[in-house]
């Protein structure tokens, strides 16, 4: 008896399509593709053309309600400002969107999209169509002020009281390495500081704050009135921030008030500044006694308002003949005591103690203050010196009197703020000379100080 193989064959059940009659496989709908597509319209509510305002003065796009962005052409950031001007997409699944080529002149802007939707039951339509955006040319806010010459809406006033400017040349390198002048229209030099101008309260709000975080400053707030509609209401008004900042700078010489002495962990009045940053950090010599003040200690009264006794255009070089006596260690610091005379003559000789014993040791040469021959018309030294005594010699840090002789090129650079220059760039000789000097004195600081070097950014000379 013999088996045969029954292999049956598969055939797909076709019914005819209820409009054309076409044998199509059965589906929900019971239509063809075609007819499907003739009957149901997915991209219904999609608008297939659309206007982009464009500003042709700074090439920004505009993003409803008043928001300005700058965009490449066929750029992830124009598809994403094109998709959301286009409504009804919330309703669709959206599968592909791309760009199509049209000549840069047309002022043409084509979109190609690729999107699904669900039409009958268990059935999903696709449909691929272009979408056209019309570039119109509208000019924005900022490049209106700038055509009538209103170019600002707030400006900060960073001023501070001293005859240097060393801290302004270190807080240019801080802004510059944060971006934090992004913002600023323009950059002017003025006599005693820097003004930076906005088109935005909010940025010169901003700018601040970031001066608050790196420096002790004092902001007072004026304002303008511009303009008012007495109809509705609304007003413009032009902003001013004046920063003012301490007017100490590091290694200065101070004598504190007594109060603020006490209330500083009970440090000596006579101490020297060792960092500025967003407080006053200050150390005494004899004791090692490290303290901080608060800014809104120092602005808190006139009284409170000390000022420094040297500056660095009072320090004088001297020579370490001897090292007598090592004291206590304090973070970075060691305290010893070292017979100094000046550098120019060696008849008269000191015994000074300082901070300095991590890098001090005989033969070297270390900058400092001659009390012993000053004279100081200050209120609070002189009730000090009545119930204390003053030291000869405070030493500040130390000099390299080797490395100032050599002619050598640096090879490194500093950046420098894009600013108009005060009274157009007329300085006068003189005015040109202590220029250059702080401008030297500041990048031998940044050379013997690796923590100044740690704050700003350095760059490459090829020189």
């Amino acid at each position: 008896m013999e088996y045969q193989h029954y292999n049956p064959t598969i055939t797909n059940q076709t019914i005819l399509c209820c409009n054309c009659g076409v044998p199509i496989t059965p589906n929900p709908a019971n239509m063809c593709i075609d007819c499907i597509r003739n009957e149901v319209d997915i991209t219904e509510g999609i608008p297939k053309q659309c206007t982009l305002n464009f500003c042709r003065s700074c090439e920004r796009y505009l993003q409803p309600p008043n928001l300005w962005v700058y965009c490449e052409l066929e750029s992830r950031e124009l598809l994403a400002l094109c998709l959301k001007r286009l409504k009804g997409l919330s309703k669709v699944r959206l599968i592909n969107a791309q760009f199509l080529y049209t000549e840069p002149h047309s002022k043409r802007i084509k979109l190609q999209l690729t999107i699904q939707k669900e039409v009958f039951a268990n059935t999903i339509l696709q449909q691929v169509f272009v979408v056209t955006f019309l570039v119109c040319n509208q000019i924005c806010e900022d490049c209106t002020d700038a055509a009538a010459k209103n170019t600002w809406k707030a400006c900060v006033q960073v001023r501070q009281k001293v005859n240097h400017k060393r801290t302004f040349l270190f807080l240019e390198q801080v802004i510059l390495k944060h971006n934090a002048q992004r913002d600023a229209n323009n950059i002017k030099e003025a006599k005693d500081g820097i003004d930076f101008y906005y088109s935005q309260r909010a940025h010169a709000i901003k700018m601040v704050e970031f001066l608050q975080s790196i420096t002790p400053i004092r902001v007072k707030t004026s304002e303008q009135l511009l303009s008012a509609d007495i109809h509705t209401g609304s007003k413009s008004y032009k902003f001013t921030y004046s920063c003012e900042l301490i007017p100490i700078c590091k290694d200065d010489l101070l004598c504190l008030p007594r109060k603020i002495a006490h209330n500083s962990s009970m440090i000596n009045q006579l101490c020297i500044c060792s960092r500025i940053s967003n407080t006053i950090q200050v150390i005494d010599p004899n004791t090692m006694k490290i303290a901080e003040i608060r800014p809104q200690t120092y602005w808190e009264s006139k009284y409170s308002q000390f000022e420094a006794l040297c500056s660095y255009q009072d320090l004088v070089e001297y020579y370490i003949i001897d090292v007598i006596e090592y004291g206590p260690r304090v973070g970075k610091y060691q305290q010893i005591t070292v017979e100094v005379c000046l550098s120019n003559d060696f008849s008269n000789t000191f015994i000074a103690r300082t901070h300095l014993g991590n890098v001090l040791k005989a033969g070297d040469h270390a900058f400092g203050y001659n009390l012993a021959h000053s004279n100081f018309n200050n209120q609070i030294f002189e009730d000090y010196c009545r119930s204390n005594s003053v030291p000869d010699v405070v030493l500040v840090k130390k000099s390299y009197p080797s490395r100032r002789r050599r002619n050598r090129a640096r090879n490194w650079k500093l950046k420098e703020l894009a600013m108009e220059e005060e009274n157009n760039g007329e300085k006068t000789k003189a005015e040109v000379a202590k220029a250059e000097q702080d401008y030297e004195l500041f990048l031998r600081d940044i050379e013997e100080d690796p923590e100044l070097r740690g704050m700003i950014n350095l760059y490459k000379s090829m020189y």
